[in-house]
């Protein structure tokens, strides 16, 4: 005879069949509740990033004046930039570098920048200002305010633009786009 009978066959089956569904729901929450942590712990690290890096940003521009007693502005587009001598690679990769046989203060002030394919691009907007707009130049206690009065294309041989005047003027010189040959030399005069 025998000791189990079919009816406690299938209760026993029933019994550990329904074991087998909890053990694996459980697992399966357990997962999902895994991956619905790292993804958020993803976001925040990620909305961190942009918070610190906008932080950053903020701090960079509020400390320029601090930081720096040489650099340009020109609100039409929105720039403001710190500027150092020289026009070598290593100045323009950092900031608007300040032609070194031009004025200071008094005179033909020239700045160079990148407007493309570098980490600073200072002058990438220079291109879409317009005759009038404000240029505002500070040099330690030294500051003036210029208004554009010439846009033009030059070639990349004519230092003509560049040479000092009686005139107090600025000139600010960058490339022109699949062009090396030529500049876009915006020039502003005090008024």
């Amino acid at each position: 005879m025998n000791i189990f009978s079919n009816k406690f066959i299938n209760i026993i089956s029933i019994i550990i069949s329904i074991i087998i569904i909890l053990i694996i729901n459980f697992g399966i929450n357990k997962i999902i509740n895994k991956n619905q942590k790292n993804n958020s712990e993803e976001k925040i690290i990620a909305e961190k990033n942009i918070y610190e890096k906008n932080i950053d940003e903020k701090n960079e521009e509020n400390n320029l004046e601090e930081n720096y007693n040489w650099y340009v502005e020109i609100p039409s587009i929105n720039l403001k930039a710190p500027i150092e001598e020289s026009t070598e690679m290593e100045v323009l990769n950092t900031a608007v570098g300040h032609f070194e046989d031009t004025a200071l203060t008094l005179g033909n002030i020239g700045l160079a920048g990148h407007n493309r394919g570098y980490e600073k691009n200072y002058f990438e907007n220079l291109k879409n200002v317009k005759q009038g707009d404000k240029i505002v130049y500070t040099y330690n206690e030294f500051s003036k305010e210029y208004f554009i009065d010439k846009i033009k294309i030059i070639k990349n041989t004519d230092w003509s633009y560049l040479e000092n005047t009686k005139e107090n003027k600025i000139t600010l010189i960058t490339c022109t786009e699949n062009e090396p040959d030529y500049r876009l030399c915006v020039q502003a005069i005090e008024k």
